[in-house]
């Protein structure tokens, strides 16, 4: 895996509608309400850190019709210069795809690929790349023509599925990328099954990174940087990414953790093409 199969230069993500607070879709209802106003606080110093790493930062404005579209990833999966608009699982976010699929396409100059199979049902969350290959969760919320779908966009990569179990969200929200042919992994059952799954599957090898919290093996790895969790989210982990990780930055995002929110789940990454067109940074 070579470090330049994540080296990105823009980045997509939304900012937080009022209706995220009460009616965004989430496993079960937190301890305490969601503070709506700490989470965009929280969510913009997410995207000053993407800025940090040197990237381009595209803000969408906030759609009051759809409360998790801040979740973007699971909107399209982007590898190169090419775009897969994804069919969330989730019937009521199958509206987020659109205003995801004209800016990639008319502001980033992507190539788009389309799911042609309705009953396909794809999120991002449950795509890992891995720069060398690609692991497709089949998920409540991924299916087997979803998969299906993400082999026939890109074809240069060798494709595998891997069964999430019901009781899990996305194959992201415990393995991703971390660095250089290095996977962080939670620690639990389901965690440690779908780590098997994969290296039972896969064509290379990788080093794995055990985090003794699931929450902290989704990391954002770009531009050679890990993005993690902060320590109040990750206690026991955290020293162990302080120990292991050479460049690091990390985010608080307990409040879009109420949501089953990630810091994957937060953002799309585009590496430039070409002839990228020019772009504002942020749409009002």
């Amino acid at each position: 895996m070579s470090t330049q199969a994540f080296k990105y230069h823009f980045a997509v993500v939304s900012r937080i509608p009022n209706s995220f607070k009460d009616h965004a879709l989430r496993r079960k209802e937190p301890d305490q309400p969601i503070d709506i106003d700490l989470a965009r606080r929280q969510h913009e110093e997410y995207v000053e850190t993407l800025r940090r790493l040197g990237i381009d930062v595209l803000e969408l404005p906030h759609d009051e019709r759809h409360p998790d579209c801040v979740f973007v990833e699971d909107c399209a999966v982007v590898i190169n210069g090419t775009a897969l608009i994804c069919k969330p699982g989730a019937p009521s976010r199958l509206g987020e795809v659109a205003v995801i699929r004209q800016t990639l396409r008319k502001e980033l100059g992507l190539k788009i690929a389309e799911i042609d199979k309705e009953q396909a049902t794809l999120d991002g969350g449950d795509v890992l790349w891995t720069g060398k290959e690609i692991f497709v969760g089949v998920s409540k919320r991924t299916n087997i023509m979803g998969a299906q779908a993400v082999a026939k966009a890109f074809p240069e990569y060798p494709t595998m599925t891997v069964m999430v179990p019901n009781e899990a969200l996305h194959l992201k929200s415990y393995i991703t990328v971390a660095g250089k042919d290095v996977l962080a992994v939670g620690k639990s059952r389901i965690a440690q099954q779908l780590l098997q799954s994969i290296s039972e599957s896969a064509t290379y090898s990788y080093k794995t990174l055990t985090l003794e919290e699931d929450t902290a093996a989704n990391t954002v790895f770009a531009n050679n940087v890990v993005v993690h969790q902060s320590d109040n989210m990750i206690p026991k982990s955290f020293p162990i990414l302080e120990n292991k990780l050479d460049a690091r930055y990390y985010c608080d995002l307990s409040e879009l953790a109420k949501a089953d929110g990630t810091l994957s789940s937060l953002c799309i990454l585009v590496t430039r093409i070409k002839h990228p067109k020019c772009f504002q940074t942020s749409l009002e």
